[in-house]
Order: C-alpha cells, then sequence, then structure tokens
C-alpha cells in the first residue's frame, strides 16, 4: 500500500517552533530588524503575535516576519 505524506510548509514549522521566552528579531517588515522576545500568540489571530521588544514596549507582529535569534 501505497502512503502519501503532505509536506508542511516550512510558514507551519516555523509558528509551532515559537514559545515564550525565544529570543527573536522580525526578518521582514517595515520594522525590519526589531529585536525582542515572543510572549504569545495574538487570542483573537494566531497569525499574529505579541513581542516584547527591547524598547521596553510590547508589540503585535505577523508572525511570518518573525525570525528565531541565532544562538
Amino acid at each position: 500500500m501505497l502512503r502519501f505524506h503532505t509536506l508542511q510548509s516550512p510558514d507551519l514549522f516555523n509558528v509551532l517552533t515559537f514559545r515564550k521566552g525565544d529570543s527573536v528579531f522580525l526578518g521582514k517588515g517595515p520594522y525590519q530588524g526589531t529585536v525582542g522576545t515572543f510572549l504569545n500568540f495574538r487570542g483573537d489571530d494566531p497569525k499574529w503575535a505579541d513581542i516584547f521588544e527591547r524598547n521596553s514596549l510590547v508589540r503585535s507582529h505577523p508572525v511570518a516576519w518573525l525570525e528565531h535569534m541565532q544562538r
């Protein structure tokens, strides 16, 4: 019996790997380069996330723009 596997998109993989406290930066968008700490996915729209930025502000950004900081 053949089984077909659907490959998950890389975007979905990234979404599933963000955890509270992760160091992230904005790799895309108008605030590209902004560094902060991942807080949570937005309850009203999980494609957006709240980030605690280094300037002590909590702002929301599209998850698609986030990247993990290299350790």
